[in-house]
């Protein structure tokens, strides 16, 4: 069957044209297309004012992003063939990057499936939807990838503001298999048991990967504070490569009750302890105190969320950045991450320059990182890339 089409209004699809995927409502022309003749969800032949077919894509009429293009082609049929092809070839570069089967496997535009995440912890995959497009066809990604892999289990992770957006459910459950306990991956030679169910996003953070090997390399002999902790990703391995002490601060007992049957899963209970605690909190009391840190990792979870709520986000950085400054020892180390998109690494470097500044030491950077390969980066979709990592030195002034 034919798809029903939409028309762009007059230059709107240069954009898409130079590989980016999404149409904001703005760009159609509803005179000619009219939004309210779509159901969510339905596929469309998108074509530019003057007839010309850019390519198919699922439309939502009631949201800002209204349309995302599946293919360059026309006529795209989007069952469980769709589904396997596109997570074969996001499997290609996986297998190039990783010997064992823990990653994330599709990264949703970036492997041409716009809404669509999924994390795979071994037998057991972690899928996040994140608009009704896919949401309609989740039955023939869920027979794809039983198809592709057998899974023990495969998790439905609703529980996404990004989902409200489309008028979808926010209930997580498990749609195939039985949910192994324990379930157990492994990351930098450390093992780390996981919540899918409970834990944060998927369950899992696997895009530092490389920053916290990094980290593990420079950790013997070292007073390690880690902010923001979650389920021990940075301080285990950090513990596993020699730490003195690793201090691991989250507002999360959930979190550090499983960070602390990590380090046990590891053999690094004695080296670690678990403080619940707010972070700006705990760093003015550690300040007050006279504690100080040789590799503090500052790695907190998205401040800014929209685009509306920068100011007040930078300035939480700030803080943090600042704060984290005044606790760090002689010659320290600061691991300062950011995954909120619209903090760019431009934003981060000032903030690190001017808290070093502030305090009057000199901060250099001697390393930077990013996303892993299992997050690849769309040249033409700038909203692929989010994570940004300064590894900083800092002695006393010059």
């Amino acid at each position: 069957m034919a798809h029903d089409e939409i028309f762009l209004k007059k230059n709107e699809d240069k954009r898409l044209r130079q590989g980016h995927l999404w149409v904001f409502s703005n760009e159609i022309d509803v005179a000619r297309s009219p939004l309210k003749h779509f159901t969510a969800g339905d596929l469309v032949q998108v074509k530019a004012s003057d007839g010309k077919v850019i390519g198919t894509a699922y439309i939502n009429p009631q949201s800002l992003i209204c349309a995302r293009l599946l293919s360059r082609k026309g006529n795209l049929k989007c069952g469980s063939n769709f589904f396997k092809d596109r997570i074969t070839t996001a499997l290609v570069l996986r297998e190039k990057l990783f010997g064992k089967p823990y990653y994330r496997l599709v990264y949703g535009e970036s492997d041409g499936l716009p809404g669509l995440v999924i994390d795979r912890f071994g037998p057991v995959f972690s899928v996040q939807i994140t608009t009704a497009g896919f949401e309609l066809r989740k039955d023939s990604l869920i027979a794809a990838l039983v198809e592709l892999f057998s899974p023990t289990a495969i998790i439905m992770k609703n529980d996404n503001s990004q989902r409200q957006l489309e008028g979808l459910d926010l209930e997580s459950c498990v749609v195939h298999g039985e949910l192994p306990d324990p379930l157990i991956i492994e990351e930098n030679g450390a093992k780390f048991k996981i919540d899918i169910l409970g834990g944060q996003k998927t369950g899992w953070f696997y895009d530092h990967r490389s920053s916290r090997a990094l980290l593990a390399t420079m950790a013997t002999n070292q007073r390690v504070l880690d902010l923001f902790s979650y389920t021990g990703a940075w301080g285990i391995p950090a513990a596993l490569g020699g730490a003195n002490e690793v201090v691991s601060v989250d507002a999360s007992e959930g979190a550090l009750a499983l960070a602390a049957e990590n380090a046990t899963l590891n053999g690094v209970a004695n080296t670690m302890q678990f403080m619940r605690s707010d972070v700006f909190d705990f760093l003015k009391q550690a300040r007050q105190d006279g504690q100080l840190y040789d590799i503090i990792v500052l790695d907190p979870p998205a401040l800014i969320k929209r685009k509306k709520d920068f100011k007040q986000g930078y300035e939480a950085y700030r803080r943090l950045n600042q704060l984290a400054l005044q606790v760090l020892a002689k010659n320290g180390v600061l691991i300062s991450a950011s995954c909120s998109y619209h903090l760019s690494a431009e934003n981060l470097h000032e903030i690190l320059r001017s808290s070093g500044r502030h305090i009057d030491r000199h901060l250099t950077f001697f390393a930077s990182g990013g996303q892993g390969g299992d997050h690849p980066v769309d040249p033409a979709i700038p909203e692929t890339a989010y994570l940004k990592t300064f590894f900083c030195t800092v002695s006393a002034s010059l």
